[in-house]
């Protein structure tokens, strides 16, 4: 089913689903391969973190998952290896469709937890991705199977990358990449971020009047993922965005005729920045 062309949401209310929701919900369906997994440009071959996204989603415009009995096959079927992120991916899937986690994850945590005294690298680029990504990813795993953590250590772990100015990051550097993923683990740690009041004022610098946020304060332009964390951070620390309607400019400014949503007002549609704009938009009360 091809997209109609969106059409922008009045903003400063609620959305229903209109045809901007119906446009990102086609953009998904006609993504989904004969095997049950999804992709997020047609003719690629399935892989599982679109899978993940396509059915989170799905999941969260309230869609019934197509396919679903293919989709759980394919699942099963996929060979996760001894990657971190691909478990990570196939355990949130899973999650996502009532189906109970493949039975190596708990071995495998098992051996992960072992061998492993610190998670992540400090040798990140700061537009890549974030030194404390692995952490974050465990966090997760673990609190979705109940799995137990030496939270005393991780915390301590994470705190080391804290810096002066109250973000997170390696080598004295915050970024809000970073300063994400070590405030999503300490909550999932159980730490109190809600005290992290000089977390709180460096994610605020990140903020632009003009809408969404920036991997650093007094940058531009910014882009989905940081749009995203930002977002995410504030809503962890209990706090809201002070530009929503800026904000949701920026979102919907992102989505393409496809009906999927880029990284930026001139990217191609992706099902991860997808995912990122439609959850944030749900943070922000515009969904």
């Amino acid at each position: 089913m091809v997209a109609k062309r969106k059409t922008l949401p009045v903003l400063g209310t609620k959305v229903s689903k209109g045809s901007w929701v119906e446009n990102v919900i086609n953009y998904v369906l006609a993504r989904q391969n004969e095997d049950g997994g999804y992709a997020f440009a047609q003719g690629l071959v399935s892989n599982l973190q679109d899978t993940y996204y396509g059915l989170a989603i799905l999941h969260l415009l309230d869609t019934p998952f197509p396919n679903i009995q293919k989709t759980i096959a394919w699942l099963r079927d996929f060979s996760v290896e001894n990657k971190l992120n691909l478990h990570y991916y196939l355990t949130k899937a899973l999650m996502l469709i009532g189906e109970p986690p493949c039975e190596q994850i708990q071995d495998f945590m098992a051996s992960f937890l072992a061998s492993h005294r610190e998670f992540g690298t400090i040798d990140v680029y700061v537009e890549i991705a974030s030194e404390l990504e692995t952490t974050f990813r465990v966090t997760e795993i673990a609190n979705i199977l109940r799995i137990e953590l030496n939270k005393g250590n991780l915390t301590k772990g994470l705190l080391k990358y804290k810096n002066d100015d109250g973000g997170f990051g390696a080598h004295g550097r915050s970024n809000l990449n970073s300063t994400y993923h070590a405030v999503a683990s300490l909550f999932n740690l159980g730490y109190a971020v809600k005290s992290l009041t000089d977390t709180l004022a460096f994610v605020r610098f990140c903020e632009k009047p003009s809408g969404g946020f920036t991997v650093v304060p007094n940058s531009f332009p910014p882009y989905m993922e940081h749009v995203y964390y930002g977002v995410s951070i504030l809503d962890l620390l209990g706090q809201l965005v002070n530009y929503p309607e800026e904000t949701a400019k920026f979102v919907f400014r992102c989505q393409t005729p496809r009906g999927g949503f880029a990284r930026s007002d001139l990217g191609i549609p992706t099902f991860e920045d997808t995912f990122y704009a439609l959850n944030l938009l749900r943070k922000i009360g515009k969904l």
